[in-house]
This record gives C-alpha cells, sequence and structure tokens, in this order.
C-alpha cells in the first residue's frame, strides 16, 4: 500500500465510498431500476410538449358593418389599449365584414395566465370607445396546444343528420366518461331551428309587422316565477308555465287581434321544426359524415386514451352500430408517439447489444456488459428525474433520450476500461476500481460538464422555436449527468464484485469440460423451449432459442475471437499507433500536421462554398396528411363551394384508387372550420371556403411510397380552375413557423396597398422564378355589398327612424332570433325572417311596407321601404389587416417539392430591388425565413457561448492556458469531417438540426482531449517526480515525447471505444433502422425497416455528429498529441524560459 501511495495513484472520494459500501450501492442500483421503469410506465406520452402558445386572440362580434367600420369602430380602439402592455411582443388584426380579430403576441417567458389579465384589462379600458350596441362583447381567448385533437373519428354513412348524429353522441358519451379525455367536440351536425318565414305581401295585407311577430312570440312563450304564498303555515312558491310544447301551439299563436277578428301566425308566416341554414358541410370517402374531434386531458397519457378510445369503438361497432356505418380514426397523433416510444426501447436493446458486441473483442463478452449495463441504469435515472420534475414523454424528449444513446456510454467505457487495465495489472478488483475510477474521475467530470456546457445554451432559447426545442438540451443533460453518476459509483462497485480477466483455460480438457457444460445447458434451455412451444407460449419459446444461439455464438465463436484479437490484432494495432505517433512527432511533421489540418479546414470551407448545399430552417419529413385549401371570391354561396368540392373530389379519385393502399381517408370540408390549422384559429362562417384533406398510414406501411409523389399529384390535380385559389399544402413538423415565401407589404392608405400588392405579384411572376406555388394576397378588393341610404328627411315624414328601418331589413334577409323553443332537454332557436323567394329579391325587399301605429293619430300607417330610402352596388375589401397598428398586406406561397425557400426567396430580394415602391410603404420578408434568421443568430450566440463555458471548465482543470487552446482548437477542426461529409454526400443544411448537431459535436469531441491530455499530463507530472524536478527545472524532450506516446498508447483503446460505440448508437437514427425486438419474441417477427419519418427529420442531426465525429477520433489520436508537443516546445524554447 505504501508503494502505491508513494507512486501517487489516485483516489476519488465518493467512488471509494461507493466501493467501501457495495451492499448499499447495489440496493441503490435496485431502487433506480425499480423506480425508473415505473416513472417510465407512469409518464404521460404524448406527441408534442405542451408548450405555451404565447398568442392570445381577442374576438368582437359586430354584425351589420364592413370590414372598414370594424376596423374604425372597434379595432382601432382595442388595438391602441392592447399596444400599451409593456411585455407585448407584436399586435397584429383582422377587421372583417362583422368581425374583429386582435392577435397579441407575447414573449414565450412571459406567464401567459398574467398577460391574459393584462390584455383583458385593456379591453376594459377600452370599453368606453367601443359602440354601445355590440352584437358581443370582446372575447380574449386562450389557445392551449393541450387543446389540439389527438384524433378525429369519422362517423360516415348513407345515413339522415339525425342518425348520424345519434351514432356520433352515443360515442361522444362514452369516450367522455375516460379520465385521459378533457372533451369530445361534435363538428359537422346540422343544427335545428324553428323557422318562421314570412310571408311580406300577407304581413302587408294584414297590417302586421315583424315587431307585432316578435312581440307577440315573447309574451307567450315564457315562463315565470310568481313569488309565494301562505297556505296553512307553508309557503308555496308560484310558477306559470307558458312554453310552447310543440310547433302546432306556435302556429295557431294570435300576433294581432283587432275588431274581433285574431291573425293566427300561420297565416302569415310559414311555421316547421327544421335544419338551420348550412355554415358547414363534410363528408369523409364522399359519404356524409360528422367528426368528433378528441382532445386530452392535461397531463394525461395520449397512448392509454388511444388504446380505450379504439377498444370503445370495437365495441360499438361490434354490438350498437350498423355494420354499414363507416367509422375511421383520422390524424391519429399516437400512432407517430408510439413508433417513437417503440424505437426508443429497441434502440437501448441495440444499444446494449452494439456496445456489448464491440467491447467484448476489447474486454470480453462479461465485462462489457458491465459498459452496457450503463445504457438502461442511465436512461432510467434520468426517466424518474424527469417524471419527478413533471415532464412528458414527449416526441422531443423520446428522440433527446434516443440521441443520448451514443454518448451515455463514453463515462462508463473509460471507467470500465481504466479498470480493466488496472486488474489487468495485477491489482485485485477493489484496487483496481478505487484507482482505475480515481485516475480518470476527474477528467470524466470536466469531459461531462464540458458536454453539458455545450447544451445549456440551447435550453435558454427564445421563442416559439424554442419552447418546443429546449426539451432536448434539458433531456440530455439531465441523462448525461445520470451517466457520469452511473459510472463513477454503480459500475465501479459492480466491477469490484463481478470482474474478472477472462483467460483461455490452460489444458483442452478443461476447456472442452467447459464446453459441455455450456452445451448441456444449452440443451436443457431447448427443451424448456419446445415444451413452451407445444403449450402456446411463443415468447418463452423464443427467449430461450435466443438465449441457446447466444450462449452457443458465445463459446464456440466469440470468446475465441476476443482472444485472438486481444493477443493478435489489438497489440498490431496499438503497435501500429505507436510508430505513427513517433514519426508524427519527429522533426518538423508536428508543424506540417497541425498546419496541414488548418489547410483541410480552409479547402473544406471552399468546397462547402462551391458547392453550396441548400439551406432549410427546419427538417421536412413525408406528409402525414395533405390539404388542399379552397378558396373562392367572397361571397360565393355554400352550395357553390359544395358543388365544387363535388368535383374535385371526382377529380383526385384516380389518384386515392390509385394509392388507396397508403391512403386513409379522404376528408371534404365546406364552410366553416376550413382555414390553415398551423395559421391559428378562424372565427366567422367562410361559405366560400373549403379543405380536402387526405391522410395516409404510418410511414413504415407505405412499402416505400413517397407521400410528397401523391401531394405534388394532387397539386397538379387541381391547377387550371380560373378565378378560384387553390394551395396544397403538407402537415407542420414542428412549431409553426409561417409560410416559406412571405412578404409583408406595410403603408397607410388600403387602396395603395391593394395597388402594390398586386403589382408586386404580377412583377414576381414575370421573373419566371421555378418553384412557387401560387402568390396570393390576403385582402382582396372583390367582396361585393349593397349598400342602402336613407333619406333621413323622408323618414322623419312618415315617422321611420333609421332603426325601424334597418331592423326590418336585417329581419328579412339575416333574420332575428325572437326566442328559444325547448324540448327533450334541448333549446332550439325560433328564427324569424322573410320567406326564400322574398329574402334573395331585393325588389321585394324594398317594396316591404313597416307596419306601425302612428303616435299622431293611433291609426295604422304602412310605409314601403323603397319611399324612403334607395340603394346602389359597391365593392369592399374582404378585411383590413394591419400589424402593430398599421395597415398591412401580405403575399404568401408554398414551395413546390425539390425546391428551395432560401434560393426562391433571395431570388425574389434581389429581383425585387427593381420593384418601383412608392414612398412611405415598405417591404419585408417574415415568415419562414424571418424564423430562420432569429434561430440562426441564437445558435451562433449560443455555439460561442458554448465554447467559451468549455474552455473556462478546461482551464479550471487543467490550470493553464495552453490545454483549453489545444482542446479547443481540436474542436473548431473536427467540423472539416462535417464540412466534408456535407460535400460528398450532397446533404442540405438544416439550420436548426445542423446547429444543434454542431453544439452537440463541440461537447463530445472534447471528451477523449481531456482523457488524453489528463493522462499526459499526470505521466509527465510522474516522470518529474521521479527525477525529482523542482518546478522551475525542465524535463528532457525526449521524455515528455516518450509521455504523449503512452497516453496515446494507453488511451487508445477508450477512444476508439467511444467513437465506435457513438457512432453505432447514432446509425441507426441517422438511417432509421428499426428493428422490433418486443416483436421478434413475441411473433417471431423482427419488422425490420429503414427510413421513415425520423430519419427524415432527425437524421441531419445524427450525420452532423457522425461525420465531425469520425475526423475527430483522428484528431484526438494524431493531431491533439502533435499540438501538446507543439505547445511544450514554444513552453520550452528561449522565448519563454527564465533569464
Amino acid at each position: 500500500m505504501k508503494d502505491k501511495i508513494k507512486n501517487k495513484l489516485r483516489q476519488f472520494g465518493l467512488t471509494s465510498l461507493a466501493v467501501d459500501n457495495r451492499t448499499s450501492v447495489m440496493l441503490l442500483t435496485f431502487m433506480v431500476l425499480l423506480f425508473g421503469v415505473q416513472s417510465y410506465n407512469s409518464m404521460p406520452k404524448e406527441s408534442f410538449p405542451e408548450i405555451p402558445w404565447p398568442e392570445i386572440y381577442v374576438n368582437t362580434v359586430y354584425f351589420g358593418n364592413s370590414a372598414e367600420d370594424i376596423e374604425n369602430l372597434v379595432t382601432k380602439p382595442l388595438e391602441k389599449e392592447i399596444a400599451t402592455i409593456s411585455e407585448l411582443k407584436s399586435v397584429t388584426s383582422q377587421s372583417l365584414q362583422d368581425y374583429s380579430l386582435i392577435i397579441a403576441e407575447f414573449d414565450t417567458d412571459i406567464d401567459l395566465k398574467d398577460a391574459a389579465r393584462k390584455l383583458k384589462d385593456a379591453v376594459d379600458r377600452a370599453k368606453p370607445e367601443l359602440p354601445t350596441d355590440l352584437t358581443k362583447e370582446p372575447e380574449v381567448l386562450e389557445v392551449n396546444l393541450s387543446d389540439i385533437p389527438i384524433v378525429t373519428i369519422n362517423i360516415a354513412g348513407s345515413y339522415s343528420n339525425d342518425e348520424l348524429k345519434s351514432y356520433a353522441e352515443y360515442i361522444q358519451d362514452e369516450i367522455e366518461e375516460l379520465k385521459e379525455v378533457s372533451q369530445v367536440d361534435l363538428k359537422g351536425a346540422l343544427d335545428r331551428e324553428v323557422k318562421i318565414s314570412a310571408d311580406l305581401d300577407k304581413m302587408k295585407a294584414m297590417e302586421v309587422g315583424f315587431a307585432d311577430i316578435e312581440n307577440a312570440i315573447r309574451s307567450e312563450n315564457l315562463t315565470m316565477s310568481a313569488g309565494e304564498y301562505t297556505s296553512n303555515d307553508f309557503r308555496r312558491s308560484i310558477r306559470i308555465i307558458g312554453e310552447f310544447e310543440s310547433v302546432e301551439q306556435l302556429k295557431r299563436l294570435i300576433v294581432k287581434s283587432e275588431f274581433q277578428k285574431s291573425i293566427f301566425l300561420e297565416d302569415i308566416a310559414d311555421v316547421e321544426f327544421a335544419f338551420a341554414e348550412k355554415t358547414s358541410i363534410s363528408r369523409a370517402n364522399k359519404l356524409p359524415v360528422i367528426s368528433l374531434d378528441v382532445i386530452k386531458e392535461k397531463g394525461e397519457n395520449q397512448l392509454d386514451a388511444s388504446d380505450k378510445i379504439a377498444q370503445i369503438l370495437e365495441d360499438a361497432k361490434a354490438n350498437v352500430l350498423p355494420a354499414d356505418l363507416n367509422v375511421t380514426t383520422f390524424n391519429d397523433q399516437s400512432v407517430q408517439t408510439r413508433m417513437m416510444v417503440s424505437n426508443l426501447e429497441n434502440s437501448i436493446i441495440s444499444g446494449v447489444i452494439l456496445v456489448v458486441l464491440v467491447l467484448l473483442f476489447f474486454l470480453g463478452i462479461r465485462n462489457s456488459m458491465f459498459v452496457g449495463v450503463a445504457i438502461p441504469l442511465s436512461m432510467l435515472m434520468g426517466i424518474f428525474i424527469m417524471n419527478l420534475l413533471g415532464y412528458t414523454l414527449n416526441t422531443v424528449v423520446l428522440f433527446s433520450l434516443i440521441l443520448a444513446l451514443g454518448m451515455l456510454v463514453d463515462n462508463a467505457i473509460v471507467v470500465v476500461e481504466n479498470i480493466y487495465r488496472y486488474m489487468q495489472e495485477g491489482y485485485k478488483p477493489i484496487e483496481a476500481a478505487k484507482y482505475g475510477t480515481g485516475e480518470v474521475a476527474l477528467p470524466i467530470i470536466a469531459s461531462t460538464a464540458t458536454t453539458l456546457a455545450a447544451f445549456v445554451p440551447l435550453a435558454f432559447w427564445p421563442g416559439l422555436m424554442g419552447s418546443f426545442m429546449k426539451y432536448l438540451p434539458i433531456t440530455l443533460i439531465i441523462v448525461l449527468a445520470s451517466s457520469l453518476f452511473v459510472a463513477l459509483v454503480i459500475n465501479p462497485v459492480l466491477t469490484s464484485r463481478f470482474m474478472k480477466i477472462d483467460q483461455l483455460a490452460d489444458t483442452k480438457e478443461e476447456r472442452q469440460r467447459k464446453r459441455k457444460n455450456v452445451l448441456f445447458f444449452s440443451l436443457g434451455l431447448l427443451i424448456v423451449g419446445i415444451i413452451a412451444h407445444f403449450l402456446g407460449s411463443i415468447w418463452m419459446r423464443n427467449i430461450m432459442g435466443i438465449v441457446v444461439i447466444v450462449s452457443l455464438l458465445n463459446t464456440f465463436f466469440l470468446r475465441n475471437a476476443s482472444f485472438k484479437f486481444q493477443a493478435n490484432a489489438l497489440p498490431i494495432l496499438e503497435n501500429i499507433y505507436n510508430r505513427f505517433i513517433s514519426f508524427a512527432l519527429r522533426g518538423k511533421t508536428p508543424a506540417i500536421i497541425f498546419a496541414g489540418s488548418f489547410v483541410l479546414l480552409i479547402i473544406s470551407l471552399m468546397l462547402l462554398g462551391r458547392k453550396a448545399p441548400k439551406v432549410e430552417l427546419f427538417p421536412s419529413a413525408d406528409p402525414q396528411y395533405v390539404n388542399a385549401f379552397i378558396e373562392f371570391p367572397v361571397g360565393t354561396d355554400i352550395e357553390a363551394t359544395d358543388a365544387f368540392m363535388v368535383e374535385v373530389e371526382e377529380k383526385i379519385s384516380d389518384i386515392v384508387d390509385r394509392n388507396s393502399e397508403i391512403i386513409e381517408a379522404v376528408l371534404a370540408q365546406i364552410g366553416e372550420n376550413t382555414g390553415d390549422p398551423n395559421a391559428g384559429p378562424s372565427f366567422g362562417a367562410s361559405p366560400n371556403k373549403a379543405r380536402l384533406s387526405i391522410s395516409f398510414v404510418p410511414s413504415e406501411e407505405r412499402g416505400g411510397v413517397s407521400t410528397f409523389d401523391i401531394m405534388e399529384e394532387v397539386r397538379a390535380a387541381l391547377k387550371g380552375y380560373p378565378g378560384v385559389q387553390i394551395v396544397v399544402d403538407k402537415n407542420q413538423d414542428g412549431p409553426p413557423t409561417g409560410k416559406p415565401i412571405n412578404i409583408e407589404i406595410q403603408g397607410e392608405e388600403v387602396d395603395e396597398l391593394t395597388k402594390i400588392s398586386a403589382d408586386l405579384i404580377k412583377f414576381i411572376n414575370e421573373q419566371n422564378i421555378p418553384g412557387i406555388e401560387e402568390l396570393k394576397k390576403d385582402v382582396q378588393f372583390s367582396k361585393p355589398e349593397l349598400i342602402i341610404n336613407v333619406d333621413r328627411e323622408a323618414a322623419r315624414r312618415f315617422g321611420l327612424s333609421t332603426y325601424s328601418i334597418s331592423d326590418a331589413i336585417r329581419t328579412s334577409v339575416f333574420g332575428k332570433e325572437v326566442s328559444k323553443f325547448k324540448t327533450n332537454d334541448e333549446d332550439y332557436p325560433i328564427q324569424l325572417r322573410a320567406k326564400d323567394v322574398s329574402r334573395n329579391n331585393i325588389s321585394e325587399i324594398l317594396n316591404q311596407a313597416i307596419t306601425f301605429r302612428n303616435p299622431a293619430n293611433g291609426r295604422i300607417s304602412q310605409v314601403p321601404i323603397a319611399a324612403v330610402a334607395d340603394i346602389e352596388y359597391s365593392t369592399s375589401y374582404t378585411s383590413i389587416n394591419r400589424k402593430d397598428q398599421e395597415r398591412v398586406i401580405t403575399i404568401n406561397s408554398n414551395v413546390l417539392d425539390g425546391y428551395n425557400a432560401n434560393e426562391i426567396v433571395n431570388t425574389i430580394q434581389t429581383k425585387a430591388q427593381a420593384f418601383n415602391l412608392p414612398d412611405g410603404y415598405t417591404i419585408t420578408f417574415t415568415g419562414e425565413q424571418e424564423e430562420q434568421a432569429e434561430a440562426v443568430e441564437f445558435l451562433t450566440t449560443a455555439l460561442l457561448i458554448a465554447i467559451f463555458s468549455i474552455f473556462l471548465i478546461i482551464v479550471a482543470q487543467f490550470n493553464s492556458v495552453s490545454s483549453p487552446f489545444i482542446i479547443i482548437i481540436s474542436v473548431l477542426f473536427s467540423t472539416i469531417g462535417v464540412f466534408f461529409g456535407y460535400v460528398l454526400t450532397n446533404m442540405n443544411i438544416v439550420v436548426i438540426m445542423t446547429g444543434v448537431g454542431i453544439i452537440s459535436l463541440a461537447g463530445i469531441v472534447v471528451n477523449n482531449a481531456i482523457v488524453l491530455i489528463d493522462y499526459t499530463n499526470l505521466l509527465v507530472k510522474n516522470k518529474r517526480a521521479e527525477l525529482g524536478l523542482k518546478e522551475d527545472e525542465k524535463l528532457d524532450e525526449e521524455e515528455v515525447k516518450k509521455s504523449i506516446i503512452k497516453g496515446g498508447e494507453t488511451r487508445l483503446r477508450p477512444v476508439l471505444l467511444t467513437a465506435i460505440t457513438t457512432v453505432l448508437g447514432l446509425i441507426p437514427l441517422a438511417v432509421g433502422f428499426n428493428f422490433d425486438f418486443f416483436s421478434l419474441i413475441q411473433n417471431t417477427d423482427p419488422n425490420i425497416s429503414w427510413g421513415g419519418d425520423n430519419a427524415k427529420f432527425w437524421g441531419t442531426m445524427a450525420w452532423t455528429v457522425i461525420y465531425g465525429l469520425v475526423f475527430a477520433t483522428f484528431l484526438t489520436l494524431v493531431v491533439v498529441p502533435t499540438m501538446y508537443w507543439i505547445a511544450f516546445r514554444i513552453k520550452n524554447s528561449k522565448l519563454f524560459s527564465h533569464r
């Protein structure tokens, strides 16, 4: 022991404490497994993180007003007060016919409840400036991403609306009972109402006005409390029941009675209980449909909800619903989530297998298991911590866990390999565990700290994109910190108890005996498997078979291969490296290698610039569904829009039939709720709009067919319709970022803005820039209007007010709800209006008589509207949009598949410089381009902060400047591999994923460099102590060179192992390799697949790390030692020596 102390062998206090208390640590390990598995099973699993939506909406309804009137009377006063909120990021508004919609956007780090309170206060302050006769008070609406439906259930068939609605309501009631479900919204059902269609001619003949009908109904259709009376010391309440119980009672209502002559409602109007006017029409696969949007309860498990909903639907189909009723699901988010969960589980298993398979050649299969066990232990500990923090297992977290697979074994490899080396040198297991871990504890703590430092800035990513992506660094930080704990505490305990130096048996008889034991063991398992097969336990049979195969493979092949590799190949590899590094440190070779690295960096940058890859903001996977947004000119009737949609459905039926195996459903919607779901909620009716949605089966079931091709087919099929705007788009990948091409024109006058926008669209189209789908603006001067001008002098002579004229016209055309008809616990509006033949005939509307009792003489008077008003036809704006209290018109377009948005926008920006823009008006490129600029700025800053943080940590670790500079330069050189990889593979630069990948690479590259330099410093320090040199005395250069070579040779094995395991861990993610181990065990079918959405979405980040790490391994083993030697030579030169 004294010799060991004399040799200054390191120990790490926490590790030594753990090894001395092995029983407690074993119990702790069991608890990590137990609580980790429990947390994994209980954590809510969902598609996307429940991030706060930073936009709050103010919706105001004011019927009977044009867009310009809405802007002046409602929008401007509200905007003026809302703009005073200090936390506001921007405010945009849309003033439409009858509606005002204001969107207040806040920073994502603001408490949205507090923001909503301040917004409501601002609205209250603005109310005195608003009209007193608003149809509805301004409504402040908060949007939560957890309110997005997790699945839509379509109930379709050749049934009436009432029948479909009854089936849908049954399913709705069943699903709403689930604790995982917050609510189920029923859409597509036609509402009922009591229609009173008045005959204007009969009303005129019988001297009845709309006010008479309204007053009669309100006076008769009521239930009133009359108080209480006391009788025999008891108080009994009095209620007068007078509500209509049937439509027949309403028909027999006396509207007016004069001179003993009663006028019944049925004498002047048709009364029926019927469907309200259509505001929306829906079809699924050309059949009438009613849809149920299922919204998950916040914090509940999406997969559990999906499973229970599927069971409810199966039971309903079997026991309640008719056989020919088509019940399907649409846009089921659980499919993607379930695939990610399956990928994580299988990635953990495959990660363990890959690690063990690689390490067994260096350490043997038994000892490689100590590293393999670090994967599930680190994962489960990280999941347990995230569960305590209240996180969910969403797509970003699941991917982060998969990405971490390649990194979390690095510490375990370094520790286990070093302990193994100590045991090879003759130390006892407990001593080897303490000294082997102690020697590398500080460097792996520093290297882990540098990796975490690389990710910490990403946790402060601002904006909606940051709210989405911040779960990646947080997850990686938690899991990597857990892996450090496993490496320093659990791995040393396990190795001190179970590690052995696997050696070939000395005698042939002993080797044969061991093989016989394995054969007997395998035979026993085989018998158990056969019994399980005949008992029908397929999973048990398969497990026994796998164990038998692995046991025989290890005994007769892998073990011998491991011995041969360690005895032959590894010494050869070490000898080759020894010779090469000796050559690299000779003469001017270090300077040549160092300079050559800089030359390679410059060449890689030049090649990247010459063969510039396309730049994208966010990765784009194949569409899960495709939307075709169809928009007719404002004012188009819903029936005309529906007729066109029928034609569209027929037009694409050939595409659907040819791809029926991968198309899940086709949903057509006309009218309400047909806006772009990525653009936020829409308000008001939209009879001129429609949406056709085509959903696809999961990516692994598509047989290699790209849904991008189907989207382009749909896009081509829907071209060539004059007067109709048709935009075909895919589902949003990740958080919404706006359109790829989004041009905002700001100015004061709407007329001038409209002219500029039209001229700009024409100008861009004339440039013939390929890849633009269709440029369209969000404001059109095309809304037809009929303006009625009241002659006040004439009206006054007849005793009429403007209100009485307006009310008569409005009731005739739009209608008025005069009361409620109650039946079966349902309330239906009683709607009064003119007959259809009259309300759609302007002559009859104007010739109707306003009937009233003249207060001057008490007689009934009738005045035709035409006598006091005239009309004119006009056209107005569909809407007036504003941004930060300035009027704005936006031009936008999608980009066709195969074209790059950045290239197109850059071309437009260059060409637009020649566009003649009037003074006082500005053009700004926003949308996806604005998000991309912000992302690039943040990622650049994050990278610089990460490098500076890494530098500070390394300075603290080595207490010098030269070593940190060597490591930071190695990070810079590691990008050579990234740049060459992008050039050689023609891969696109995806700003988000490439940026995060490079930051991740910076943290990983530092690890091996720190371990190598720290061990080299230790050898130099020990040599100085051995020679008894003082601090100001120089160590012989040859001794330093030997220490560098020895350090590289000793760390060759862990450096190679960490690089290989990290790359192997990332390759399945990069290529989308999926291997279902659970299906293999249960069904003997591994369901092997390649590619898929995950590879397209996350592959760029994985390949970035792989390219850089492959080159960085060469850096660590060759360039870092040469830079160390150069730094030593410079430090010991005359320039730096004491004089």
